[in-house]
C-alpha cells in the first residue's frame, strides 16, 4: 500500500511546515499555507524498464583529470534570443521562461519552434491543437519538423517523447502539468516540483534542452516555489506593456552565459519582430526643440544603448513635492537632486520633479546620471539641449563628474547614430583614436551648465 503523506506548503514561497498555521513565517504573507496530500507510491523512471541502462557509480575525480568538453551550443535562428542565452540553446539544459499574461511568451517559443531545424515537440496544457495551429499559420505556415501535443499529465507526454524522440521540447506551461506521483492539483508547489524533478532528469540523461512556460505572480516574480529558479539553468523574463509594441527580454540567471545581455521585440500581427538596432526605437523622432529631454549612451551587458530621458519640473501645487521615476531608481533621483540644490544651487526644493526612460525600459546603469541631471536643468529652465548631443558620465555626491566603464564603446555607438558631441567625464581614458565627434570633457557639474544654457 503507498505511503500517504499530508504536508503544508506556503503558496507564495513554497515553505513547508507540519501543520497549518496563518502567517508563513518565511515571507510574512497571511492565509498563504494550504494543505497538500502528497503520495509517494514505488516511482519508476521515465525510461521503461527493459531500455533503462546501467548507471555507473559517480567516482571522484581530480580536477586536473577531469577533460575538457566544449558546449556544442544550438542556433535557434532568433538572433536576440541567443544573445540573452549566451550564443544559443545547450544540449541537456533546462530553460524557464517567465512573463505578464499576453506578453508574448507562448508566441515567441512558439516562433522558434517553426524556425528551428531540428525536431521539436510543443506541449501545450493551456490551448487545444485547433488554436496553436491558428496561431501558427499567422507566424510561420510551413513548418515541418515542429510537433504539437495537448497534454498535462507527466507520464502521458514522456510516452510520446519516447514515441517521436525530439531533439527540442517546449512546456506550455509547467504550472498546467501534473504527475501521478503526487496526489495533489496542478500548479501546487509540490506538482511543479515533482514535474520540474523528472524533466530536469530527462534532459540530462537524454541531453536534449527543455525549455519551460512558467505563470508570475502579481509582484512579478515566476509563481510557485523559489527553489524552481535553483533547479532550472537558465531563467528568462519577458516584459514589457502589453499596451505598447515592445517588448524586453532579460535573463536573470544564466548558468552558461552572462545575465546583463537584453534582447529587444516588437510585437506586431505576424509574431515577434526582432529589434537589431534598438537605438532607433528608444529616440523618438520628434523634430521639434522640447526642453526637458536629454540623450545618454547606456550598455547592457555588451550591448551599447542610446536612450531617451525626459524630465518634468514644475511648481507644486499641493505643498509636498513629488518625486516620480519611470525605469529610473527614484532614490537615485532624489540623491541627485540633492546634488543640484547643494554643489550647484538649483533651488528645486519645492518643486515637484517626474522623470521617464522613454521606450518602457529600465535602466541602473550610473553612466545615465549626467543625462538626468541635463534633463532636469533643461526642464526647469524651459532651455532646450541640441539634438547632437549626448551624455555619458556618472555623478559623484561632491557635485564631481566622474568616469564610467567601456567609455569608447559608448563614443562609437554616439557616432554611429550621427551625434555631433558626446559629454564625459575629464577623468575619462579615450584612447587615441580617429573619431569624427567632439569629445567635451567637464569635470563638475558647473561646467555642464556652461557648455548647455552658456
Amino acid at each position: 500500500m503507498a505511503k500517504v503523506k499530508s504536508t503544508f506548503y506556503c503558496q507564495n514561497c513554497g515553505s513547508q511546515y507540519s501543520k497549518w498555521q496563518g502567517k508563513c513565517s518565511s515571507c510574512g504573507e497571511w492565509n498563504t499555507i494550504a494543505e497538500e496530500i502528497v503520495e509517494k507510491p514505488d516511482k519508476k523512471d521515465w525510461k521503461s524498464p527493459t531500455d533503462r541502462e546501467a548507471k555507473r557509480t559517480a567516482k571522484p575525480l581530480k580536477i586536473a583529470e577531469i577533460e575538457n568538453s566544449p558546449q556544442n551550443r544550438w542556433n535557434t535562428g532568433n538572433n536576440e534570443l541567443d544573445r540573452v542565452l549566451g550564443g544559443g540553446l545547450v544540449p541537456g539544459s533546462l530553460t524557464l521562461l517567465g512573463g505578464e499574461p499576453g506578453i508574448g511568451k507562448s508566441t515567441l517559443l512558439l516562433q522558434i519552434s517553426l524556425q528551428l531545424n531540428y525536431k521539436v515537440l510543443y506541449v501545450s496544457g493551456e490551448e487545444s491543437q485547433q488554436q496553436i495551429k491558428m496561431r501558427a499559420e499567422r507566424i510561420n505556415p510551413v513548418a515541418a519538423n515542429c510537433y504539437i501535443l495537448t497534454e498535462t499529465k507527466t507520464q502521458n507526454i514522456f510516452r510520446q517523447i519516447e514515441a517521436i524522440e525530439p531533439e527540442v521540447i517546449i512546456i506550455d506551461s509547467i504550472q498546467t502539468l501534473h504527475s501521478d506521483y503526487i496526489e495533489s492539483a496542478p500548479g501546487s508547489i509540490s506538482q511543479i516540483r515533482e514535474c520540474t524533478a523528472e524533466l530536469i532528469k530527462f534532459a540530462k540523461e537524454t541531453n536534449t534542452p527543455v525549455i519551460l512556460i512558467g505563470h508570475i505572480t502579481k509582484e512579478g516574480s515566476i509563481a510557485g516555489p523559489k527553489v524552481l529558479e535553483h533547479m532550472v539553468d537558465t531563467v528568462l523574463q519577458f516584459e514589457g506593456d502589453r499596451n505598447h509594441v515592445y517588448r524586453i527580454l532579460r535573463a536573470h540567471k544564466n548558468r552558461f552565459g552572462s545575465t546583463h545581455e537584453l534582447g529587444i521585440y516588437e510585437m506586431q500581427g505576424s509574431g515577434l519582430r526582432e529589434v537589431s538596432n534598438p537605438s532607433e526605437i528608444l529616440i523618438s523622432k520628434n523634430d521639434e526643440d522640447l526642453s526637458g529631454t536629454a540623450i545618454s549612451a547606456t550598455l547592457e551587458g555588451m550591448r551599447p544603448l542610446m536612450i531617451e530621458i525626459q524630465a518634468l519640473v514644475s511648481t507644486a501645487v499641493y505643498g509636498t513635492p513629488q518625486r516620480s521615476a519611470t525605469g529610473y531608481n527614484v532614490k537615485r533621483l532624489n540623491m541627485l537632486l540633492a546634488v543640484l540644490e547643494k554643489r550647484a544651487g538649483f533651488r528645486l526644493g519645492a518643486k515637484d520633479v517626474f522623470l521617464n526612460i522613454t521606450g518602457g525600459i529600465s535602466v541602473d546603469d550610473p553612466a545615465i546620471d549626467l543625462a538626468v541631471i541635463a534633463a532636469i536643468l533643461s526642464s526647469n529652465e524651459d532651455i532646450s539641449i541640441p539634438k547632437d548631443i549626448c551624455f555619458a558620465a556618472e555623478v559623484g555626491l561632491a557635485g564631481e563628474i566622474r568616469p564610467v566603464t567601456r567609455v569608447e564603446q559608448r563614443i562609437i555607438e554616439a557616432e554611429k547614430l550621427g551625434f555631433a558631441s558626446i559629454l564625459v567625464s575629464k577623468q575619462s581614458k579615450i584612447p587615441k583614436s580617429n573619431f569624427n565627434i567632439n569629445i567635451v570633457k567637464v569635470a563638475k557639474i558647473e561646467d555642464v551648465v556652461s557648455h548647455l544654457f552658456g
